[in-house]
Formats: C-alpha cells, structure tokens, sequence
C-alpha cells in the first residue's frame, strides 16, 4: 500500500478589494501657484471632476466641474470677475457655490448651487478637503506649516507629478513601515528605522547612508553623506519630510513633499517636490539647483516604485518578518480614515511605537554592495 504524502501547506495571498470610497482628509491638489494662471483648471479626483479657479483677488476656489444647468464643463469656460463662466449659456457660478448671474435671464433659480469644496493653502501648496459623510474638515486636522515659509530662508518648490493608473494609494502609504525597500527602491541602507502612529498622525524616522555601488542626487556631490528624516503623513495623503544630509562640516537641510489624490479607487495621482534651505555662503541659483538635485533623485526612486506598483497583486495578508515593520498596525491607522467618524475606534488612533533591528539587513546589505563594487572592479 502506497503512502498518501500530504502536500505541504502554501500561503495562499488574499488580495480583497479597493475600497469603494474615498479616503478622509486633506490632499494636496498641487502648487497653489499654478492655478493661479487667469484659466480654469480641471482636477479628476475622488471619483468625480472639479474645476479650479482663482478671482479678481487671486483667492483660489473649487467647484463640481460640470454646471447645474445643462451639464456644460465649467473647465472649458472663462473666469469672469469673481464667477467661473460655463461655456454652454454662460452660467456665473462663485467661489461659494452660488450662482451669481445668467446673462439672458431675469431671474436666478433659487436651486441653482453647486458643490463648493473646501479649500486650504498652505506652504505655497493648495488642499482640498474630502469627506464621504459631508462634514467640515475639524479645527485639530489641519497641514502643519514650514517655519519660515515664504521668506528667504527657502529655495522654490522643484514639483513633479506622475498618474499612476492600475494601483490603491494605500501601496505608497504601506511605505511607511517598509525599511527593507529603502535598500532595493531607493539605494538607502538604512541603520535606524523607527515608526510611531497616533492620532492622525504616521510618523517615520530613519538615519541611512546611501549605498556606495550606486549614487544619486545630492550623494553625488557629497559622498559619505549620511542622511537624518523625520518624516510624518499628516491624515491619509500628505507626508511631509524633514531631511538632513550631513558630509563632514556640511549639512544640507531640505523640506520633502510625498502626496497623492484618488482619481477612482485603483488609480491615483502621485506628486513629489523638494525645497532646500538657503544658506550663507550659497546663492539663490545654487539653491535651486540642489533642490532640482533633490527631486531628480526623488524621480529615480518613484519611478521605480511606480513600476511595483503596477505589476505588484494588492495583498490583505503579507507574510512579514520583524524586520518588515508594523505593517498591519500601519494598515489598522489607515483605515480610520475610510470609516464613518463614528467608527473610528481608540486602536486605529491610539500611540504605537516599533523600531526595527537593522543589524543583520546592514551586515548582509554591506557585503552585497562590496561585491557589487569588486565586480566592477573586475570589469574595468
């Protein structure tokens, strides 16, 4: 009689489903300044299009894209004093929503509104905010403004945007807690790795090197640099990321942008920018030529990142070790902000705290990168 021989068990990933609403929260739509161009502009977001536009005062306003009359898109008019004009009959529609004139009518139906969102600037950047049951955004959950923002103490905004299609935002925010992907994504070799969440806040906090078989961005011109983040998502969307890069007697202190808004709920807008303190010494030229540095190195990194994304399987269940970092913990904050505020419980919001041991990644990572560097040695 032959033996059955059981087969071994396998993981089995269980990929689940997006979410079918959007998340809660501020996102940033992009630099303010930019809309700021005497044209309407039109934002595919949150399922839906909005149409952005500053008035005679250069505030800036968002409305539903299309008119309440017959459905022209207000994207395609013209601004007019204070009002967005539709293409199709002319329709005024103001900043608060309100119709404020029909050029060939006596009268102004007392329905005709449409849906003004809220609006927020700051840091030279311009949020809107979303929520799925209608609320005001709350006075505690706001973006943190950049001491000395807007002064000489700051390059401008090196600013790129990538539409990513096919992938959740909820892949950038897993980030978070991924150290081990700062060695194959990003060239990092990170020697500290702690996350802490509370609040609406996600916190990271690294000290790496970067690895000397392959050098990007600012690495390049000062090498041996070791690079000190604090970086914190601040609700769903907006990381804002404090980074020291320190070579010798030199630091360089920068100001890092990592956001992102759902267009539909498996496709997003990323966007990343990079401002660099002004120190003395250095010109405002060579300032913006290290924060261009900067981004051009952020680009590298989201790029590839991007192209993980697009081929990678959404996964409910990863198979972690210690070392991958709290990501069921990170993915449990997350989720706070796709529930009703009612449902939001004191575990997805209460302080939690993890620091990875980097020991055995560093010494395995340093062996690697020295064969790297002995194989082209031998090449050359």
């Amino acid at each position: 009689m032959t033996d059955i021989i059981a087969e071994p068990e396998v993981r089995v990933i269980e990929a689940g489903k997006n979410p079918t609403r959007f998340a809660r929260g501020w996102h940033c739509l992009g630099l303010a300044e930019t809309f700021r161009d005497g044209k309407p502009h039109q934002i595919k977001a949150f399922g839906t299009d909005l149409v952005v536009f500053a008035d005679s005062e250069n505030e800036l306003h968002i409305l539903d894209a299309y008119c309440r009359h017959m459905g022209g898109n207000l994207a395609m008019g013209q601004i007019k004093g204070d009002s967005i004009a539709c293409p199709f009959h002319d329709w005024r529609w103001g900043g608060n929503g309100r119709c404020t004139g029909i050029p060939y009518a006596r009268r102004v139906p007392p329905l005709a509104r449409t849906r003004s969102w809220n609006v927020l600037e700051r840091n030279g950047m311009l949020f809107t905010w979303h929520d799925p049951e209608g609320n005001k955004p709350p006075e505690d959950v706001t973006i943190p403004e950049i001491e000395g923002w807007g002064t000489d103490r700051w390059s401008e905004w090196s600013w790129r945007t990538f539409h990513v299609e096919g992938s959740h935002c909820r892949e950038i925010v897993d980030n978070v807690v991924d150290m081990a992907h700062f060695f194959y994504v990003h060239f990092q070799m990170p020697g500290y790795f702690k996350n802490v969440f509370e609040g609406q806040v996600a916190a990271q906090h690294m000290r790496s090197v970067g690895r000397d078989d392959i050098k990007t961005g600012v690495q390049m011109d000062l090498p041996d640099a070791e690079t000190v983040s604090e970086a914190a998502y601040y609700g769903p969307s907006f990381m804002l990321d404090t980074v020291w890069t320190i070579s010798g007697d030199t630091t360089v202190e920068a100001k890092v942008i990592n956001c992102h808004y759902p267009v539909t709920d498996n496709s997003f807008v990323l966007q990343y920018g990079t401002c660099v303190e002004r120190t003395p010494g250095n010109s405002d030229e060579q300032a913006e030529a290290t924060a261009q540095m900067f981004t051009e190195g952020l680009e590298t990194q989201f790029l590839q990142d991007i192209e993980i994304w697009k081929h990678k399987s959404r996964i409910e269940n990863p198979l972690l070790t210690e070392e991958d970092g709290p990501v069921y913990q990170l993915r449990r904050w997350y989720q706070q902000f796709y529930v009703d505020v009612k449902d939001v419980t004191d575990e997805m919001t209460a302080r939690y705290e993890y620091e990875v041991d980097t020991t055995r990644a560093l010494e395995n990572w340093s062996t690697e990168v020295q064969e790297n560097l002995a194989r082209v040695d031998a090449d050359t």
